[in-house]
């Protein structure tokens, strides 16, 4: 599955306001082993993740977007051919920071008013996760699975290199990356176990009902 219809028209103030540095990791390098080993968060957060940002503070360097959130570089920019550099490494350090606090170290399962809209449109929580494993794995290349909210309904989609969902109207409630950074070392081509290790066993579910609440109009 793509981008879905839009919604209605998202700004910057609408998803957040993220300053032009990489985070710390919400968890310790090795807090997701076996699934993804430190090794990999050594890669993928210390080399990848770092590449985009250290990338995006030259590009915008006495520019005015060398003050910009994230979330303000991402909307002045997308859709600009011109501008492509900028718009994918914010958009990379954005999907970055997000996907970090979209994985667990613990399984959780959701609850309240997001496990209710689960089972409202997807019927329940395991056809749900069955979804966003087939959608995430189904993405040609590189890119990303999400969950998120168009208006007040739930859908599953993917987007593609450095795409984000609220550019198209969705809200996102938490990620998967798929690029091979992602994987590649613990898991080799076997992109589909490595998704349903996440799906079932490392998604944070509290994250995602706070952006769920912070989505609903």
């Amino acid at each position: 599955m793509t981008l879905a219809v839009k919604s209605r028209p998202l700004t910057a103030a609408d998803i957040g306001a993220s300053p032009q540095v990489q985070p710390p990791l919400p968890f310790a390098e090795n807090a997701l082993e076996p699934v993804i080993s430190a090794r990999t968060i050594g890669f993928h957060y210390g080399k990848h993740h770092k590449g985009y940002v250290d990338t995006l503070a030259k590009l915008v360097a006495g520019t005015p977007l060398a003050g910009a959130t994230l979330e303000d570089i991402i909307f002045a920019t997308a859709g600009d051919s011109d501008a492509t550099p900028i718009f994918n490494n914010a958009a990379q350090c954005w999907n970055h920071n997000f996907y970090w606090h979209s994985l667990s170290p613990k399984a959780q399962a959701p609850e309240a008013a997001l496990a209710a809209a689960i089972d409202r449109d997807f019927g329940s929580l395991a056809a749900m996760q069955a979804e966003l494993a087939k959608v995430t794995v189904a993405q040609f290349g590189t890119g990303w699975g999400w969950l998120v909210a168009e208006g007040e309904t739930l859908r599953v989609i993917s987007t593609g290199d450095a795409d984000v969902p609220f550019t198209n109207g969705q809200r996102p409630l938490l990620t998967i990356d798929v690029w091979e950074h992602a994987y590649y070392l613990d898991y080799q081509n076997r992109r589909p176990d490595h998704v349903d290790a996440l799906v079932k066993g490392h998604l944070n579910w509290d994250f995602a009902a706070r952006n769920f609440a912070a989505a609903k109009p």
